[in-house]
Formats: C-alpha cells, sequence, structure tokens
C-alpha cells in the first residue's frame, strides 16, 4: 500500500469522526466525510466499501484510545489518593464524552441497525478501553498499598460501564433527576468503590488466608484428577488430511475455511466474525485478529497433522483472498456475496465430511476441529497458559487436552521404542558371523 493510499484512508477516517462528533452518523454523508477529507466518493467506497464500514474504522483505529492512555499516564504521577485518582478519572472521562454527544448518542441510538462486525468493533473499543483502566487503577492501588476485593479486570469493566451509562442518561435525558449534577454523581460513585471494592493490604491479609487456602485445595483438586472430566475427541491424521483433501476439491474459499479450522482452533462463530483487515500475513508470520468472544490473536498453522500447506505467504487462505473478487469486508462469503453465517459453516462441514467415521464410527462434528488443533499444539510442545491465551479459555478447561496429549505422546513413544527394537535386531542379525 502507498503512502498516499494511507495518507488518505488516514484523513477519511479523521473526517469521519469528527463529522460524526459534530452532527452524528446517520446525519453525516460519505460526500461530506470525503470533501472534508479531500478525496472523492469513490475513493471512500474504494477503501471502506460503505459508511457503516468507515464508522468501523473509526471505533477499531487505536489512536481513538492513545488520549486515554496519556491522560490515565498523566494522573497516575499526579494523583495524592485513591479518591483523588477516581474522581479525577471519572471526571476527564465524563468531560471527554461530552465533548462528542452527537457521536455517543448515535452510537446508542442506532446500535440495532449496525451490522454484526461494527458492533464487534465497538465492544473491542471498549475492551481496550478497559485494558487502559485497569492498569491505571492498578498503579495507584500499588501506591496506595490498598487491596481491590473485585478482579481488577471486572473493577475497569464496572467503572466504565458506570460512567458510558451516566452519559447517556445525560445527552439523551433533561430531566432524569438521578443525581443533582455530574459533581454528585461523581462523588456518590467514588464512595462506592472506596467502601465496597478496596480495603488496606493489611485489612484484608487475614480474610485472604482463608481464601487462598480454598483456592489452593481446589486447585489441587483440579490439577491432580488422574482422567479428565470432558471428553476429548481429536480426530486422527488421516480423517483430518481426507477432510482437507475433500475441501480443497470443493471450492478454493472451502479449502481456505478448513484451513482455518485446523490450523488456528477457531469456531464458527469466529470464523464468521472475521474481516479481511483481521488477516495479518508477511514472510514472518500469519495471524488472525479474533473480535468475537475473546478478543486475541491467533497465528495459523502451516503444518497439520504431519502435513504442510504452503508458507506464510501463499497457502489456502491467501490464494482465496487473492483469488477474491468482490469487496465484501467480510473474510468468508456465501454464494449471494454476503458474509458467511455460522450456520453455513456448519452446513459446509456436514458436505465436505459426509460418509466419513471416526475411529469411534461416528460422523466427525465441526467442534472437533478444535480439539483436534488443542492437542496438537500441546504435542508440538506450546504451555498450557500460552495455549489458553491462544484458545481464549481458562487453563481448568484445557486439563483435558493435556491429559489426551500425554496420551498420544506416550503412544508415539512406546511405537518408537519397537520400532528401534526391530531396528536394532535387524542391524545385529546382518552383522551376526
Amino acid at each position: 500500500m502507498t503512502s498516499q493510499r494511507i495518507s488518505a484512508r488516514q484523513r477519511l477516517t479523521q473526517a469521519a469522526l469528527r463529522l460524526f462528533s459534530a452532527q452524528g452518523i446517520t446525519e453525516t454523508t460519505t460526500r461530506q466525510i470525503a470533501d472534508m477529507a479531500g478525496v472523492n466518493e469513490v475513493t471512500l467506497f474504494r477503501h471502506f466499501g460503505s459508511k457503516h464500514g468507515l464508522l468501523l474504522a473509526v471505533l477499531e483505529d487505536a489512536k481513538v484510545f492513545e488520549q486515554l492512555q496519556q491522560t490515565l499516564t498523566q494522573q497516575v504521577n499526579q494523583a495524592g489518593s485513591i479518591s483523588q485518582a477516581l474522581k479525577s478519572y471519572a471526571g476527564d472521562c465524563l468531560e471527554s464524552l461530552a465533548q462528542i454527544p452527537e457521536f455517543v448518542r448515535s452510537l446508542v441510538g442506532e446500535a440495532g441497525q449496525y451490522p454484526l462486525e461494527n458492533r464487534q468493533a465497538l465492544g473491542y473499543g471498549l475492551k481496550q478501553a478497559n485494558r487502559y483502566t485497569e492498569q491505571y487503577l492498578a498503579t495507584v492501588l500499588q501506591q496506595e498499598q490498598l487491596y481491590s476485593r473485585i478482579e481488577l479486570e471486572k473493577l475497569a469493566s464496572l467503572l466504565n460501564a458506570l460512567l458510558f451509562g451516566y452519559a447517556v442518561l445525560e445527552f439523551t435525558s433533561e430531566f432524569h433527576e438521578f443525581w443533582r449534577d455530574r459533581e454528585e454523581f461523581i462523588e456518590n460513585l467514588v464512595r462506592l468503590f472506596l467502601q465496597g471494592a478496596f480495603s488496606s493490604a493489611a485489612a484484608s491479609a487475614t480474610a485472604s488466608v482463608a481464601t487462598n487456602i480454598h483456592s489452593l485445595s481446589l486447585e489441587m483438586a483440579q490439577f491432580n484428577q488422574s482422567a479428565p472430566s470432558i471428553p476429548v475427541a481429536d480426530l486422527s491424521a488421516p480423517l483430518v488430511r481426507s477432510i482437507l483433501q475433500r475441501a480443497k476439491k470443493s471450492s478454493l474459499q472451502d479449502y481456505a475455511l478448513f484451513y482455518v479450522l485446523f490450523g488456528a482452533g477457531l469456531s464458527a462463530d469466529e470464523i464468521a466474525g472475521l474481516q479481511r483487515s483481521h488477516h495479518i500475513s508477511n514472510s514472518h508470520q500469519h495471524l488472525l485478529q479474533v473480535t468475537v468472544g475473546a478478543l486475541r490473536q491467533v497465528s495459523i498453522n502451516r503444518w497439520i497433522m504431519g502435513h504442510r500447506y504452503g508458507s506464510y505467504m501463499r497457502n489456502p487462505l491467501t490464494q482465496w483472498l487473492k483469488s477474491r473478487k468482490s469487496d465484501q469486508s467480510a473474510l468468508f462469503l456465501d454464494e449471494a456475496g454476503n458474509p458467511l453465517s455460522a450456520a453455513a459453516i456448519r452446513q459446509r462441514w456436514q458436505v465436505c465430511t459426509v460418509d466419513l467415521l471416526t475411529l469411534t464410527g461416528k460422523p466427525p462434528q465441526l467442534e472437533q476441529a478444535q480439539q483436534t488443533w488443542c492437542v496438537e499444539m500441546l504435542m508440538k510442545g506450546i504451555t498450557l497458559e500460552n495455549l489458553s491465551i491462544l484458545a481464549g479459555c481458562h487453563l481448568a478447561e484445557l486439563q483435558p487436552y493435556a491429559h489426551r496429549a500425554k496420551e498420544k505422546i506416550a503412544l508415539e513413544q512406546a511405537i518408537a521404542i519397537d520400532q528401534k527394537s526391530v531396528s536394532t535386531k535387524a542391524s545385529d542379525s546382518s552383522t551376526a558371523p
């Protein structure tokens, strides 16, 4: 992408944010955005497809949250107490939202009309804001030697939800009469958090002893189980190979779709939410940005069950994207050119796996692709903690997969020992006098 195209894209997103903030999303036209950015409408449609596509880019643009992060960093150095820190943060947050009331009203009032990807982008943006807030709270609590009775991630989400909710009330109603003014709301909010969420480290030490002992007992019971509580039904290597070969014969898109299923371990819902902008491919890596469920980045494996499927730059997914003619933002499309739904993905799985059976004599299920990926990743040496990050699930959920991976590794070692024994006997026989 040339610097000129990058510059045009940046000008368009900046112009859109200014106009959305000044007059609302509905009242803003693509012509107005293009005129302010100094480009023609064709350029806007080429980059974003539609106004909703441009809104998606505005919401996903990390620069929108840079100011929040900078403000929090400054407040960490200036706040003299947790009370003052909360007041400063709440006041600055509400003041920032008050600068763009039309944008906030439009986001809330028109949310039901937005495509799925726009709502996902809004959720992603809010999650980014929560992360900055979580870091801010962690630093302030450490400075004040305070303890939070609620997980900081949930605490940050709760704080921002209350602030955003108040802003919506303030911008959409004139006489709600819940609080006399913004200052009174902030005072009540700070009092709620100080009395309900925080305590001194010394005061919490006694209470935490019993909690830690109970948690340790649960963890020991969980990790010392001799057998998994959830059955893992990973697929065999020959069956996975057969499924991928059928998908390749079906179509270029089906081949790419099944490559993602087995190479990245994503669910049907997660794949249905993928956009072309969520795809990252260069000579050193091949990644997908997952925005449904647990927000994360996942690498796509070139090697799947002993077979290599191209390189980072040339593989079933990159070939599918290269062959596409549509400007649709979704990564996968149905026959009508619309985003491929999770239900349609399941239907394609059934078509490509018809008449195939697992080792237990049952038809392979779509969920087994993700289970197969988890087991294979563990066998390749990834830690449970890192796999939980990639898979977007808790460590406890992965214990059955760890057990299954150990079973398969033990079987492979037993086969290797037997093969080594056969090889040694053959060598002894050939050298015997």
